[in-house]
């Protein structure tokens, strides 16, 4: 026992401070400590962490599901929907315009203008440029609006209610307008742009304003021709005359454009797609300028004159048919409609139909030298009254019963003398009537001119089993049928044509996009009565205008022979359907023995001073038969006049 040393006592002493790092481990196999009671003192303390695991699977669940949810959308854009969703990107990004054709001209026989088509644009807008969003304003419309509204000449509340239509990206502001007013619209915008870009956050009003270059129809000799050309509609299309017959070859075929752009503005790099325009054919018609100027200013002096509701005159070339002239008063400026009367316009001289009087006696005179019932020669005796029917006619003036040949009927225009050689065309009243009708037919009456002329009347000519016992009288005089200014004048080119009907033509040709030519389908002719009792009516009508107990003197031109007819006849108003005023005319051609020119005049319902048609429309076949004869160089043929005897002894 000795030898052991006694075990050594632990002597309390201060603790050892401990390392930041140290880590008490327990030793293997023995328990850890427990933590010391409370009231021991204090003691480290634990904190313990739990698994990271979990929270990091939700994470990338999320994370995953995200990413699921942008694959499904990225793969119905690119994939399932894509041709829709580019559809609908290239919608908003390109945008289209047409392009449009230029409109062609259309020039008289020698090529002067008388339409044409000039630049010009049409003002539009984007009205998505004028939100508040894009122009921090709420009132862009109406700023914009007042703006514009003095230069477009337009309402103001309805420039701003166009600029304020929803879903959609153009309005139409205003058509066909001048570069003028678009340059002054620009410099307007330029002076607001860079206005707005000297302030901050400034924005112009007129940003959104655009325009697409057009073309404008414009008459460069106003009112000229204007019943034969008609004019262009607000569309750009024919509105009436030439215009709207040949509105097909005039106005070619528009383009189209596509392209991208941005703010509305081209993007010149994204590409484009372009179908080009068609530019209209060129027309030529058959009318001379200066011819028709003539025309147009003598018959609008006498409408005056005479303060007559309307008049027109029709020149035409008796050989080859062709409209020289076609004249009508009052008339009407296409280069400005909003001044024009409703009334005027359109093309009377076509669109009339009206009774044509003595003038028409011609047709009843072929009709019996052609069936050989008379001669110029045939004695006539016509009293101061004559019974037929259920009416008594007379003569324009009373008379001692007149000796007249059948040349003295024509000449001294006696509608008795007519009656009365008309009746002589066949056995019966009934069958002279429908020998006559033929005859009327033929010389192109009741049927279309052959012009195709928009509006055109044919006139009125009953069938003859349905004349009314005063018509079987007064047709072989003029009254009782009716016709239009153009069918007059050619039945007195037929008769200086040597009896052969040209259908008459106003067209003689279009000039394609290629420069080449074609000329108008040539006229159909039709043999209405023999060379030889043409030369007879011409012969008969000198009569008219040479001989002192002609009515028409005033015709007559120096060291030119005429041929010619006056008439006076009863008007029915077209307002009221009744007898009210007259139709006073005057028809004709001139060399007689070597006809080249027709001319006829019309005036409707002279109210001041004389209404004979010798009297007020002889003047005007002169002055325009001899301004005519002139243009077209035709010389006078020095031969003697036919100088038929107009009276007989008995």
């Amino acid at each position: 026992m000795s030898d052991r040393e006694p075990p050594r006592r632990r002597v309390p002493g201060p603790a050892r401070p401990a390392r930041p790092d140290a880590r008490r481990r327990p030793a293997p196999g023995t328990r850890p400590a427990r933590r010391p009671a409370p009231g021991r003192g204090p003691a480290p303390r634990t904190i313990r962490l739990g698994s990271p695991r979990p929270r990091l699977r939700m994470v990338g669940l999320a994370l995953t599901l995200v990413m699921l949810a942008f694959v499904a959308r990225l793969l119905q854009v690119q994939a399932v929907d894509a041709s829709a969703y580019a559809a609908k990107a290239d919608q908003n990004r390109y945008v289209g315009r047409t392009l449009a054709a230029v409109r062609g001209e259309i020039t008289d026989r020698n090529g002067n203008e008388l339409a044409t088509s000039v630049d010009a644009y049409d003002i539009t807008a984007d009205p998505t440029l004028f939100t508040q969003e894009i122009t921090k304003t709420s009132d862009a419309p109406e700023q914009a609006a007042e703006l514009l509204a003095p230069i477009l000449g337009r309402d103001t509340a309805a420039i701003a209610k166009k600029l304020r239509t929803p879903h959609t990206r153009y309005v139409l502001l205003a058509r066909r307008r001048t570069p003028q007013v678009w340059k002054q619209i620009k410099d307007l915008k330029n002076t607001l742009a860079a206005k707005a870009e000297s302030e901050k956050d400034g924005v112009s009003v007129l940003a959104g304003v655009l325009a697409e270059p057009t073309s404008k129809r414009v008459y460069p000799n106003g009112g000229l021709a204007a019943g034969i050309l008609g004019w262009v509609n607000a569309e750009g299309r024919g509105g009436g005359g030439v215009e709207q017959q040949l509105n097909k070859e005039l106005a070619g075929q528009d383009g189209r454009i596509r392209y991208a752009q941005s703010g509305g503005r081209l993007v010149p790099t994204a590409g484009s797609a372009e179908t080009p325009a068609v530019a209209g054919s060129d027309v030529e018609l058959t009318i001379d300028r200066d011819i028709q100027w003539a025309a147009q200013n003598a018959i609008t002096e006498q409408v005056k004159k005479s303060k007559a509701d309307r008049g027109y005159v029709v020149v035409q070339d008796t050989r080859t048919g062709q409209i020289l002239a076609m004249a009508n008063s009052p008339g009407f400026d296409p280069n400005d409609l909003t001044k024009a009367d409703p009334a005027a316009l359109g093309n009377a001289a076509l669109q009339d139909a009206y009774e044509p009087g003595s003038t028409a006696k011609v047709m009843s005179m072929a009709a019996v030298l052609q069936e050989n019932v008379a001669t110029p020669m045939t004695h006539v005796t016509v009293p101061n009254r004559l019974h037929r029917g259920d009416r008594i006619f007379q003569d324009d003036i009373d008379h001692e019963t007149w000796y007249l040949t059948l040349n003295g009927v024509l000449a001294k225009s006696s509608n008795i003398g007519t009656i009365l050689a008309a009746g002589q065309l066949g056995k019966t009243q009934a069958e002279a009537n429908r020998v006559l009708y033929s005859y009327l037919r033929k010389f192109g009456i009741g049927r279309p001119t052959g012009l195709g002329f928009p509006g055109e009347t044919r006139g009125i000519l009953a069938p003859p089993g349905t004349w009314s016992t005063s018509q079987q009288y007064t047709i072989p005089f003029g009254q009782g049928v009716s016709i239009n200014a153009v069918q007059a004048a050619s039945v007195y080119s037929t008769v200086a044509n040597g009896g052969v009907r040209v259908e008459p033509t106003l067209v003689r040709g279009t000039k394609g996009a290629d420069g080449r030519f074609t000329p108008a389908p040539k006229p159909e002719e039709t043999r209405v009565v023999s060379e030889k009792t043409a030369k007879t009516l011409a012969r008969m009508l000198e009569s008219v205008v040479d001989d002192e107990q002609g009515t028409g003197a005033k015709a007559r031109i120096p060291g030119y022979r005429v041929a010619g007819k006056t008439g006076t006849a009863n008007r029915v108003d077209p307002a009221t359907g009744r007898y009210r005023g007259y139709t006073s005319s005057f028809a004709g051609f001139a060399p007689a023995d070597k006809p080249r020119v027709t001319v006829y005049c019309a005036i409707q319902n002279a109210t001041k001073g004389n209404y004979f048609g010798g009297q007020i429309c002889g003047p005007i076949f002169k002055q325009v038969m001899e301004f005519a004869l002139k243009t077209l160089q035709v010389p006078p043929t020095g031969a003697g006049a036919a100088n038929l005897p107009v009276t007989f002894t008995p």
